[in-house]
C-alpha cells in the first residue's frame, strides 16, 4: 500500500506528458480546427429572391416583375391582371440532415469533444427526398378553403353582373272587352314592354363591374395570404427540423461527455463535480429534444392545415434557412406596396363601385316607358282595331332620393377604408421592417463573430485541458456556450425568413380567416322596373 500512491503518481505524470506530446505533434492540424459547426454554415445558403416585386432597395412595380406570373383574367368586359406569387426560391437540400462529416476526436483518455455527427431522422419523421416550401404553396392554392370559397364568391359578382343587365321580357296576352253584349264584343290580343330609359342597364352592369373587380382583386390577395402564412410557417417548422437535428448531434456528444466523466472519477482523474456537470449537461440535451420534437410536430399539424391537407403525416423539410439579406430602403418599399398590394387595389374598386353607383342612382327618377300593342276584331262593326297604350310612373313622390343619399355616403365610407387599408399595410409593413432589420443583423453578428467566437472558446478550452490548465467542466460550459449559441443563430434565421416571407407577400396573412362575401347582389334590377 505504501508503494501504490507513487506509481499513480507517476501513471497520472505519464499521462499529462503523453497528452502535451499529442498537442505538440498536432500543433497547425488540431482536430478541433476541423470542427465545421454553423460559423461555417452561411456557405451553404445563396441568397434568394422574393415573389412580388419586393426585392430590394430599388422596388419595383409586381407586374414589372420579369420572375412575376401577370396574366389577365375576363369576365366579359371585365379585365384584370393577376400577379401570381412567385416566391423566394428554396435551394434543395444535399444531405437529409446536414452536410457535416462525423470526425474521430477522441485524445489518449478517450475523451469525445463536440463535433457534428450525421443520426438517422427519429421522432416520427420520415427520412425522404423531402417537401419544399413550392409543394407545400401548391398543395395549399389548390386545397385551401379560402380559395375556393372567394373563386364562388367570384362566380357570384359576375352571375350578378350579368342579372342586373338584362332587359325586360315583353309580356303577351288575351283581352275580350263587352262579352254581356251579344254582337258588340271585341276580341284583342296584346303585346306589352317595358322599355328601360336613361340607359338604367349599362349603369347597373358598370356598379357590378367594379364589385367584380374587387373580388378578383381579394382572391388574388387571399393566394398571397395563404402563401404567406406557408412560407412563415415552413420556417418555422424548418428551424424547429434544424434544432432537432442540432440537438440529435449533440446528444452524442453529451452521452460521450458524461462516460468519460465518469470514467475519469474512477480513474481519481476526475470528481464528482465533473460527474454531475456532464449529467446536467446531458439531462439539459434530453429535454431540449423532447421539446424540438413537440414543437415541430405543432409546426407540422399548422402548416399541413394550412395547406388543406390535414391528414398529412409529417416528412422531412427540404430547404435552408436564410443567411443572408440585402438591406432594404423602407421608404422606397412602402410607397410600392401600398400601391401594388391587391388589398389596397380591390379597395380602389370599391371607391369605383360606390362612384357608378351614385352616377346610377342619380337616373333612377327618369321614367320608364310602358308600351302596349293590341291587334284584334270587333264584332259589332265586323271590323279590325288596333289598340296602342303608352304609360310612365311620374316621379313626384319618389325620386330615390334616399337611395342617392346612400350612395353617397357609402362613397365616403369606401374613400375612407382606402385610407384605413393604406395605414393597416404600413403598419403592418413597420412591424415585419422592424423584424427584418433586426433579424438580419442578428444573423449577421452571429455568423461573423458570435458563432466563431464561441468556437474560438471551445478550441481553446479544450486546449487548455489538453495541457492540463483547467477542469473538464470548463470544457462541458464551453460546449454548452456553443450549442447554446448555434440554436439562438438557428432562432435568428427562422425570424428573417418570416420577416422576408411577410414582405414578399404585401403583410397579407391569415390564410384561414373568414371570408367575407361582397359579390353583391341584383336588387339593382328590381330598383330599375319598379320605380316605385
Amino acid at each position: 500500500m505504501s508503494n501504490s500512491r507513487p506509481i499513480i503518481a507517476r501513471t497520472k505524470q505519464t499521462r499529462r506528458l503523453l497528452l502535451l506530446a499529442t498537442l505538440g505533434l498536432s500543433t497547425g492540424c488540431s482536430t478541433i480546427s476541423q470542427y465545421t459547426g454553423l460559423a461555417h454554415q452561411p456557405a451553404r445558403q445563396s441568397h434568394s429572391e422574393g415573389p412580388a416585386g419586393v426585392r430590394d432597395a430599388n422596388l419595383e412595380v409586381a407586374k414589372a416583375e420579369p420572375n412575376s406570373t401577370v396574366k389577365q383574367v375576363a369576365y366579359d368586359d371585365v379585365i384584370v391582371q393577376e400577379v401570381s406569387p412567385v416566391l423566394v426560391a428554396q435551394q434543395p437540400a444535399t444531405s437529409s440532415l446536414s452536410d457535416f462529416m462525423p470526425l474521430d476526436t477522441s485524445d489518449g483518455d478517450g475523451m469525445q469533444f463536440l463535433q457534428p455527427v450525421v443520426v438517422e431522422q427519429e421522432n416520427g419523421i420520415a427520412n425522404t427526398s423531402g417537401m419544399t416550401v413550392e409543394q407545400f404553396e401548391s398543395l395549399a392554392l389548390g386545397n385551401n378553403p379560402t380559395i375556393a370559397e372567394l373563386v364562388a364568391t367570384t362566380q357570384k359578382a359576375a352571375g350578378f353582373r350579368t342579372q342586373v343587365g338584362l332587359r325586360a321580357n315583353p309580356s303577351i296576352g288575351y283581352q275580350a272587352n263587352q262579352l254581356a253584349d251579344q254582337g258588340t264584343d271585341q276580341h284583342t290580343v296584346f303585346i306589352s314592354q317595358t322599355i328601360i330609359t336613361a340607359d338604367k342597364l349599362a349603369l347597373n352592369r358598370s356598379v357590378l363591374n367594379e364589385a367584380l373587380r374587387a373580388q378578383l382583386l381579394q382572391l388574388e390577395a387571399q393566394k398571397y395570404r395563404v402563401a404567406t402564412d406557408i412560407r412563415i410557417k415552413f420556417f418555422e417548422a424548418l428551424a424547429a427540423q434544424r434544432r432537432m437535428e442540432l440537438i440529435q448531434e449533440f446528444q452524442t456528444v453529451s452521452d460521450k461527455g458524461l462516460e468519460f466523466a465518469e470514467l475519469r472519477k474512477k480513474a481519481e482523474e476526475g470528481s464528482q463535480l465533473d460527474v454531475v456537470q456532464a449529467k446536467v449537461l446531458k439531462n439539459e440535451v434530453d429535454l431540449q429534444l423532447q421539446q424540438a420534437v413537440v414543437r415541430f410536430n405543432a409546426a407540422w399539424r399548422e402548416l399541413a392545415a394550412l395547406a388543406g391537407t390535414p391528414e398529412m403525416s409529417p416528412t422531412y423539410l427540404q430547404g435552408r434557412l436564410p443567411q443572408n439579406e440585402s438591406a432594404m430602403d423602407w421608404n422606397s418599399v412602402a410607397s410600392t406596396i401600398v400601391v401594388s398590394s391587391p388589398e389596397y387595389q380591390a379597395a380602389q374598386a370599391r371607391v369605383n363601385q360606390a362612384r357608378a353607383s351614385i352616377c346610377r342612382h342619380e337616373v333612377q327618377p327618369i321614367p320608364n316607358l310602358d308600351v302596349q300593342f293590341a291587334a284584334g276584331v270587333d264584332n259589332g262593326t265586323n271590323n279590325g282595331l288596333i289598340n296602342l297604350q303608352i304609360g310612365a310612373p311620374i316621379p313626384v313622390f319618389n325620386k330615390n332620393q334616399g337611395n342617392l343619399s346612400a350612395a353617397r355616403a357609402e362613397y365616403v365610407r369606401a374613400s375612407r377604408e382606402v385610407e384605413r387599408i393604406e395605414n393597416a399595410i404600413k403598419a403592418r409593413l413597420a412591424s415585419a421592417a422592424g423584424n427584418f432589420d433586426a433579424s438580419l443583423a442578428a444573423v449577421d453578428k452571429y455568423a461573423r463573430d458570435i458563432l466563431p467566437n464561441a468556437q474560438e472558446g471551445l478550441e481553446l478550452a479544450e486546449i487548455a485541458y489538453k495541457a492540463g490548465e483547467t477542469s473538464y467542466v470548463q470544457v462541458l460550459i464551453a460546449q454548452r456556450s456553443y450549442f447554446d449559441t448555434n440554436l439562438q443563430y438557428i432562432a435568428a434565421q427562422a425570424l428573417l425568413g418570416q420577416a422576408r416571407a411577410r414582405v414578399d407577400g404585401y403583410v397579407l396573412t391569415g390564410a384561414l380567416d373568414p371570408i367575407v362575401d361582397n359579390s353583391g347582389d341584383d336588387s339593382l334590377r328590381g330598383l330599375t322596373f319598379s320605380q316605385q
